[in-house]
């Protein structure tokens, strides 16, 4: 299954982006020039899903570098790169990793941009304008292969007729092709095989009922949207034979931060014995984070759980929110990790140390 939700336009200089805050609605390509627009993007998240936005954040700087150096004038692709064109990239990859701060994909990919800027620099800037237009689409080709990899593995932890359960978004919408934790559905479902899967809404955002459900309904696997609180109802009938979830970033220790409410999930899933799988690429592995404590936690702003998708307010004007996107699963409760470089178990300091040595 293929999702082309990232590309250049206009011989690149301008990136285009399936808007996933219009779907499932409306399937709508916004097209972004600007570093405010590429920005903005991230945080309102019309683009979202942690793969998603590292391919966005590569594909953002390669054309606002290629804008920089046609500033410069007529003569300004046969310039060497110099400080000052580096100093203003860096500053771009600052500006671009603020947008929003537990995704782990977003610094991986623009330090990857980064680090050609700088191999780069005192060559022509048409070699390194290449060079990062180069960059960008193998970051995205990388998670294509990865996803791919990923759903070999992850259909073989499941077999046909099961039953699943997913929590927010990890389809293609949110990577480059075949999702993360969506990955093993969709292939199998290309290979003939039948899943019946629940998708929790995923409150505040709603993205498993607007993308997830979208997606996997679009794809012709048999989808039954259900309330985030719903999620215990159904394991103990005996539903669900297995959990999947996509991540945003993955601590030394096998801690995981994933959307608000897959804690509660892998809690519920642990009570009835069903087996809780994260799917993620290694990008998506955080060595510099001991535990999920050292993992930065996004809070959102209060409207989203007061006014939006509603109306009217649903709740008093000065009645205080905490809206934290994301929560920290204890690795006691992830049955396994699955990579694109194979499938890590606890000791997850040691399988995921292998996992990432791995060439």
């Amino acid at each position: 299954m293929e999702c082309e939700n990232v590309r250049f336009e206009r011989g690149g200089v301008a990136v285009s982006i399936i808007d996933q805050t219009a779907l499932p609605n409306e399937e709508v390509r916004l097209t972004l020039e600007t570093a405010e627009e590429c920005r903005s993007a991230i945080e309102r998240l019309a683009v979202r899903g942690a793969p998603a936005i590292g391919i966005f954040a590569a594909f953002s700087f390669a054309m606002l570098a290629r804008q920089t150096a046609a500033s410069t004038g007529a003569r300004g692709w046969e310039l060497p790169v110099g400080d000052g064109f580096v100093h203003d990239m860096a500053c771009l990859h600052d500006y671009l990793a603020e947008s929003r701060p537990t995704a782990i994909n977003l610094r991986w990919a623009l330090d990857r941009m980064m680090g050609v800027v700088r191999i780069h620099s005192g060559e022509p800037r048409f070699d390194m304008l290449s060079a990062l237009r180069a960059e960008a689409i193998a970051i995205q080709e990388e998670d294509a292969a990865s996803c791919r990899a990923m759903a070999e593995l992850g259909l073989g932890l499941i077999e046909d007729g099961w039953g699943l359960i997913t929590h927010c978004n990890a389809g293609p919408l949110a990577t480059s092709r075949y999702g993360t934790s969506l990955g093993p559905m969709l292939l199998g479902r290309e290979r003939g095989m039948s899943f019946h899967v629940f998708a929790d809404e995923t409150r505040p955002l709603l993205q498993g009922a607007r993308l997830t459900s979208y997606e996997l309904d679009k794809a012709g696997v048999d989808v039954t949207l259900i309330c985030d609180n719903m999620a215990s109802i159904v394991m103990s009938q005996g539903w669900v034979q297995a959990c999947f979830v996509g991540c945003d970033r993955v601590a030394a220790n096998g801690d995981v931060a994933n959307k608000i409410g897959t804690s509660g999930l892998a809690i519920i899933a642990e009570h009835y014995g069903v087996p809780f799988y994260v799917m993620c690429p290694t990008s998506t592995i955080d060595m510099g984070c001991a535990t999920g404590a050292d993992i930065p936690i996004e809070e959102r702003d209060p409207d989203e759980i007061k006014t939006m998708f509603y109306e009217r307010p649903m709740a008093p004007e000065n009645v205080r929110c905490y809206n934290p996107a994301f929560d920290v699963t204890d690795h006691s409760l992830v049955t396994a990790i699955v990579t694109e470089r194979g499938i890590c178990r606890p000791p997850y300091e040691k399988s995921i140390a292998e996992a990432l040595a791995e060439k």
